[in-house]
């Protein structure tokens, strides 16, 4: 699971490879979800997807980044990785305060699964060929993102919001529904107080 560190992967390029992997499923099973027209399973997958995303940026820019940008020609990349970042946590935020069914959820998940894709292309086809390529120790750097990823998954708020969205599309499902009866209701008082007065 995406936020909890696999004991087989150690690597740090491997281990950041293996979220991309994740997070790449968790896209793919939201376009499921959107085609079976699953309003609580895509707020449950895009609360996966946030808290995932959050952690995995939060290791990168804490540990991978500042090894990685010692290395020669390395910082411009870090720089555009950063900028990336903050796009796709901009995103995060949007969408952690919005559900299924609101105006530009669905389109706000597609532009974020673009910018994710971007970024993983330029990270895995750039910055890290270039750690391999360098002395720096990834199985050491892997152990530390890993024990990180643990502490983070552990914080409140990083597996949660999972089940508090799945909550509150639930409360917000129910208000919507709530507020279609009572239009129901107003209308069909509306028609009968039509109706006496035509039958005076």
């Amino acid at each position: 699971m995406l936020g909890l560190p696999s004991s087989d992967v150690t690597d740090a390029v491997d281990l950041l490879k293996k979220d991309h992997e994740a997070v790449e499923d968790l896209f793919d099973q939201f376009e499921d979800a959107k085609e079976g027209e699953n309003d609580e399973e895509m707020a449950t997958l895009v609360a996966s997807v946030c808290s995932a995303l959050t952690v995995h940026a939060q290791i990168e820019e804490e540990l991978f980044y500042p090894a990685i940008r010692k290395l020669p020609e390395a910082a411009d990349m870090i720089d555009e990785a950063a900028v990336e970042h903050q796009m796709i946590k901009d995103l995060v935020a949007q969408l952690e305060a919005m559900h299924p069914g609101d105006d530009l959820f669905e389109a706000k998940v597609t532009v974020l699964s673009e910018y994710v894709k971007h970024h993983v292309k330029e990270e895995e086809g750039e910055i890290f060929p270039e750690a391999k390529d360098s002395d720096i120790d990834l199985e050491a750097l892997g152990k530390k993102l890993a024990v990180r990823k643990t502490e983070l998954a552990g914080e409140p708020g990083a597996e949660p919001p999972a089940r508090k969205s799945a909550t509150a599309t639930k409360r917000h499902a129910r208000a919507s529904s709530r507020a279609k009866t009572s239009s129901r209701k107003s209308a069909r008082k509306k028609k009968s107080s039509q109706d006496g007065l035509r039958n005076r």
